[in-house]
């Protein structure tokens, strides 16, 4: 198997690429740390991709919203090279900040609020996988991981009908943010791109859980890196 290229797309105020960068690496995938600006003015380095992916954290401070201004010059740059990227099977995730610049862009549906507690929220949650179209959760198991957000709950008109197209990808077992229909991360009508506001690079290892030295914590159960492995299988197709 030739290992896919994938392209880490950071912007200023973005903290998690180099998380996302281990992950893809185990996974194996060949990670590739690109900023938004040389993005920008290269817009042909997607074409030499086979995979994508936006990295978490608090792009250009949240200015005008999490995630927004991000997505405006990114689309308003390399629109056309994303929707081809995309109408050619290639794999997109963006991860919480991530998921914010894709619902923004329209290449996700739905939007992200602010959480009903008010308040920025910091822990882990475990997220349930059901039958949908996204590649990226074929056949997963449940996840445990950390969230880190104060723009995290999902709002979408009509939910159910998300969940019938088979667009919902992830769910909470315990809602931390108010998401409508306990939904953590989506998929567009192809199911190549998915966003999700938990961090699951943040648990590709036993020693990342904070109860790994539990008695009843079981090694390798829950591994965030179930979604990596997916996304790399997808694009060496």
């Amino acid at each position: 198997m030739i290992a896919p290229q994938a392209i880490v797309l950071k912007a200023p105020g973005t903290n998690r690429d180099q998380d996302v960068s281990q992950a893809l690496a185990l996974a194996g995938a060949i990670p590739r740390i690109t900023l938004l600006d040389e993005l920008i003015e290269q817009p042909e380095l997607l074409s030499a991709a086979q995979m994508l992916v936006i990295a978490g954290g608090f792009s250009h401070a949240d200015a005008l919203g999490a995630g927004r201004l991000f997505a405006l010059r990114l689309m308003h740059a390399a629109g056309e090279q994303m929707q081809a990227f995309i109408e050619a099977g290639k794999p997109v995730i963006g991860i919480c900040n991530g998921f914010q610049v894709l619902t923004s862009a329209g290449l996700l549906p739905g939007a992200l609020g602010h959480n009903d507690s008010g308040s920025f929220q910091c822990r882990w949650v475990t997220l349930d996988a059901p039958s949908s179209s996204s590649v990226w959760t074929t056949n997963i198991q449940p996840i445990d991981c950390p969230i880190a957000h104060g723009e995290g709950r999902f709002v979408h008109d009509d939910v159910h009908g998300l969940a019938q197209a088979g667009q919902v990808a992830l769910t909470y077992r315990t809602n931390p943010n108010g998401s409508m229909a306990d939904i953590a991360g989506v998929c567009d009508a192809s199911g190549v791109v998915l966003g999700l506001m938990p961090h699951p690079e943040n648990h590709i290892l036993t020693r990342q859980h904070p109860l790994h030295r539990s008695a009843d914590y079981q090694p390798g159960v829950g591994l965030g890196l179930q979604l990596f492995h997916n996304g790399v299988h997808y694009a060496t197709q």
